[in-house]
């Protein structure tokens, strides 16, 4: 049997054995049959999410936003573990800014502290504040804002002239309409919005307490719109799925593609180390909540998921089928050996960093430059990524699939570019 460390730690569910012959098309349909999965709960999750901000909207109090809060945090475990089919899908990479992007400029959508500053040479739009502004110029055009919907956020506030910043749809959108700004730096804290913000009348607090439940609604509706047509894409007939039951070499190179690219640039680098080389906050991907080290964990966990062809559902249920550490397995068992090694020791470092935050000590201060022993948890991990990526390389040798290339970040690669 295959070791399988989250059984205790985060699954409860024993592993699977490798199949006595690794078939490529039986590896490929449990790999999409988890994406569909995956997506289907983040599908759940964020209707879930939906209903709470109807019935915070509908009336209004701390309990209210508490929920929405909570039901967001949900939200975000099932669609963590669906970032490792980005990379190398196409499909999902250009759908994944719709919902995902980050980092923002909140001044775009809402009040923000005197101190963030106004519109700047990158970001003129930085400072629009969508909700306190029925109508604005944009791009050199008169916007009708009178209505917040989804179509304003998605076909003209969103990537507002081409600017990657004006992040107007997404979770991290919804996560500032229910958190506010965390002006706390590097120390403890979160965004601490009150739940006045939506309220009505007198009691509305920052003003335009409608409009903000507007785009709240309009930022939610979207979600979900936008992760039904991904777990459509997933399913039975579903573009994506397609694509990769295609062709069996490709579909296998998606996986590794998608694996290797998260492992390195995307979490090791431009979501861990380039933060802790800036020692910035503002870096932290879930910066408004403090819940970067639950998503970081999940990126991992999702990567775990694919290699073992294994995933557990919201509900508990056990997906699972052959695994593409079968077919290494087959190829070469000391590679495999190794990656499975390396994977269990990357969730662990995450693991580390999630249940210290979870004993007090937040995301943002690890990030501190005073912060030794945070600074070293971060880097433990990204070490174990860094570690896993050169396992998935070898992975890669061992299926001949040596056209793979994975995406990369500076603050690895070339780390003084980063303060140029």
């Amino acid at each position: 049997m295959k070791r399988t460390l989250l059984a205790s730690v985060a699954l409860g569910v024993a592993g699977v054995g490798p199949a006595a012959a690794a078939d490529r098309t039986e590896v490929l349909e449990t790999y999409v049959n988890i994406a569909e999965a995956a997506y289907g709960d983040s599908l759940v999750t964020a209707q879930r999410l939906g209903a709470a901000v109807d019935a915070l909207l509908a009336n209004p109090s701390a309990e209210a936003l508490q929920a929405a809060r909570t039901a967001w945090l949900q939200a975000r475990v099932p669609y963590m573990q669906t970032e490792v089919f980005r990379f190398g899908n196409p499909i999902v990479d250009d759908w994944e800014g719709k919902v995902n992007a980050w980092p923002l400029d909140e001044g775009l959508i809402d009040y923000v502290d005197a101190a963030y500053g106004g519109p700047t040479d990158e970001n003129e739009y930085a400072t629009v504040n969508v909700i306190a502004h029925p109508s604005f110029t944009l791009s050199g055009e008169e916007v009708d804002a009178s209505r917040i919907t989804p179509e304003l956020l998605a076909n003209t506030l969103h990537e507002a002239d081409d600017i990657e910043a004006n992040v107007a749809t997404g979770y991290h959108a919804i996560e500032f309409l229910l958190w506010g700004q965390d002006l706390n730096g590097t120390g403890p804290g979160a965004g601490n919005r009150p739940w006045t913000d939506y309220a009505a009348g007198d009691a509305c607090t920052h003003g335009n307490c409608d409009r903000r439940g507007e785009y709240l609604k309009a930022a939610t509706d979207l979600l979900i719109a936008d992760l039904g047509d991904m777990a459509g894409a997933w399913a039975e007939g579903g573009a994506a799925r397609a694509s990769v039951l295609s062709d069996e070499t490709t579909g296998v190179a998606t996986i590794l593609t998608g694996m290797g690219s998260l492992s390195y640039g995307e979490l090791a680098g431009e979501r861990m180390r380039l933060g802790l080389m800036l020692n910035d906050p503002e870096e932290e991907q879930d910066c408004f909540s403090d819940n970067t080290y639950n998503s970081h964990f999940y990126d991992g966990l999702g990567m775990w998921n694919i290699y073992h062809g294994q995933y557990v559902r919201v509900d508990g249920t056990l997906i699972s089928g052959a695994s593409v550490s079968d077919l290494v397995a087959e190829a070469d068992g000391e590679v495999d050996v190794g990656l499975r090694a390396d994977l269990d020791a990357t969730v662990m470092a995450l693991l580390r960093i999630k249940t210290t935050a979870e004993a007090g000590m937040s995301y943002d201060q690890m990030l501190d430059r005073n912060n030794a022993a945070g600074g070293a948890l971060l880097m433990g991990a990204v070490d174990a990524l860094v570690t896993q990526t050169k396992s998935i390389e070898r992975a890669v040798s061992a299926l001949e699939l040596d056209t793979i290339q994975f995406e990369g970040s500076e603050s690895l690669d070339n780390p003084d570019a980063v303060f140029q």
